[in-house]
Formats: structure tokens, C-alpha cells, sequence
């Protein structure tokens, strides 16, 4: 079996670390936070857990990367939220610091992981993790497609009176504002989402998706955690089974969609390897340049960061 690590004790990533062990996947969970005794004490939390809950998975909290050593996977989940007060450019460069020396660090005791980013802004991110760990585009890449599709979903499902489970979305572009709900890929066990709902009740549920992120942070005071670590942890479970399923994910493109050399938020399918295909689907005019619009506010912060010279 495997070896996972997921780096940043907070919220989100004990939630990565928790689900994960659930799912009986790997022998054993890396969790892994600056502050030593949190991760200590939610590893042990959830290892308590494993008698009622039935599973084997083994959790170990540390501050010790060399705890790290021979990972699989690993799922970066460091980084502060942006603070009032705080700028974009503070927080892209605080962020970047951290995500680049949690990255040197794990490539010490770790010779070919696969990276899943979740920190934020999430483009930016995972290209930082990219360029500092040196590893192929098809082993870096970010959380954020799945997070906001199931948002997308769900706010659906209550409006249509459905299991979230029979819904399918795509989404796609940066993990904001901009990102590209596709109505026209939206099937309700394979109706056309638009055959069940009128136009400008989707328009409202995909407003209301866009800023997802927003609404909880409004309500909490804080950022979600729930969905954001079983999001990851689900990419994690495709890696790991090597079941190819196929997921919105940040990855890099490399001309795709008229794109080049930056990440941006596409289907995917993930396996065994990573990113083991880059599916790039027929968009018409209309979705062409919202996708564009977004790859454009994602180059701006990009450029903001290669400003900075972190990496």
C-alpha cells in the first residue's frame, strides 16, 4: 500500500488527513504542520477514531520532514488566508514562500511524488510547486474544479429536489470569480440540465457558485474545510486506485484551449501516474472567451509572482 502526506494541520488539510483515513487507502497518513503539536494532536484524534469508524489507516502528526520520506502523494494545503488589510500581492507572496519551501522540503526525502496544491490562489500556487520541484506538469497540479463543481452541484440538487448524485457538471478556469460553469456539459442522470430548469434560475445557481467561497467565509468568518478536504481526498482515491476518473482539476496547459505554459482549471483523468490525460473539449464561441477572460485574470496574478522573483 502507499504512503500519503498532507502538509498544513489547519482545517482543510485535517480534513484531507481524516477522509483519506476513512477510505482505508494506504497504510499510513503523513500529517504534517509547522506547529508540531497540532498536527500531533489531530493525528492522534483521528487514529482514535479508526476503533469506531473501522479503518487501519495509520496517522502520524509531525513537524519533521524527514517523517515525509518515500510519499506517494503529497497535498500541500499550507498557506494563510488573506487577512483584512492584506493585499492580493501580500498574499500571493506570503503564500508563495511557504508553498516553495513546503515544496524544496518535500523533494529532500522524496524523489518523484505526485503534488496535489490546495493553498491559495490556487493557479498560482501549484505553478510555484511546479517550477520548485522540478517534477513533470503530469505530477503537479491543483485542487479547486472539484470543490467548485460539487458547489455547483449541490446548489442544483436543492433547487431541482435531486441527489447531488445524480447530477454531472464541468467547470472550468481559475478558482474565483471567473471561473467557467458549462451549463451545456450539466446532466441530471444524462437529462440536460436546461430541460429541468429555466435560464435564469441556472444563471443565479451559477452566480451563486462563483462566489461559493465567499458565502461561506461570510457565514463562518472563516474558510470552508468540509468539501474542500474530501475534494482533494477524492483525487487522492483516483491516484491511488488508478481508476482514471475524470475531474476538473488545475493543470498546466501547454497550447490546449489556445493556452500556454500556465495552470488553469480543465477536465482531467487521473490515475496511477498523475494526470494521465488532458482532455480538451469542443467549447463554442461563448465559452471560448469566458475561458479566455479567466486565463487572463490567472496570468495577471502569475505575472504579479514571477515579479517577485520567489521561485
Amino acid at each position: 500500500m502507499s504512503k500519503v502526506t498532507v502538509v498544513g494541520a489547519g482545517n482543510v488539510g485535517a480534513t484531507v488527513a481524516n477522509v483519506l483515513a476513512h477510505k482505508d487507502l494506504v497504510n499510513e497518513v503523513v500529517l504534517l504542520d509547522i506547529k508540531g503539536d497540532l498536527a500531533r494532536g489531530k493525528a492522534l484524534d483521528s487514529w482514535q477514531q479508526a476503533p469506531i469508524d473501522y479503518y487501519s489507516t495509520s496517522l502520524i502528526g509531525t513537524e519533521d520532514y524527514e517523517k515525509t520520506a518515500n510519499s506517494d502523494i503529497v497535498v500541500i494545503t499550507a498557506g494563510i488566508p488573506r487577512k483584512p488589510g492584506m493585499s492580493r500581492d501580500d498574499l500571493i507572496s506570503t503564500n508563495a514562500k511557504i508553498v516553495s519551501t513546503v515544496t524544496e522540503s518535500i523533494m529532500k526525502y522524496s524523489s518523484n511524488p505526485i503534488i496535489i496544491v490546495v493553498s491559495n490562489p490556487l493557479d498560482v500556487m501549484t505553478y510555484a510547486a511546479y517550477k520548485v520541484s522540478e517534477l513533470d506538469s503530469s505530477r503537479v497540479f491543483g485542487m479547486a474544479g472539484i470543490l467548485d463543481t460539487a458547489r455547483y452541484r449541490a446548489f442544483l440538487a436543492t433547487e431541482l429536489n435531486v441527489s447531488p448524485k445524480d447530477i454531472q457538471a464541468v467547470l472550468m478556469g481559475g478558482h474565483g470569480d471567473t471561473m467557467v460553469p458549462l451549463p451545456r456539459y450539466t446532466t441530471v442522470s444524462g437529462i440536460p440540465v436546461l430541460e429541468m430548469i429555466d435560464e435564469a434560475k441556472l444563471d443565479a445557481i451559477v452566480e451563486r457558485t462563483k462566489k461559493g467561497g465567499g458565502e461561506l467565509v461570510k457565514l463562518m468568518g472563516t474558510s470552508a474545510w468540509y468539501a474542500p478536504g474530501a475534494a482533494a481526498a477524492q483525487m487522492v482515491e483516483s491516484i491511488l486506485r488508478d481508476e482514471n476518473r475524470i475531474f476538473p482539476c488545475c493543470a498546466r496547459l501547454t497550447g490546449q484551449y489556445g493556452l500556454n505554459d500556465m495552470y488553469l482549471g480543465v477536465p482531467v483523468k487521473l490515475g496511477k501516474s498523475g494526470i494521465t490525460q488532458l482532455l480538451e473539449l469542443q467549447l463554442n464561441d461563448d465559452e471560448m472567451r469566458l475561458l479566455h477572460n479567466s486565463a487572463e485574470h490567472v496570468r495577471e496574478v502569475m505575472e504579479t509572482f514571477e515579479g517577485m522573483a520567489i521561485v
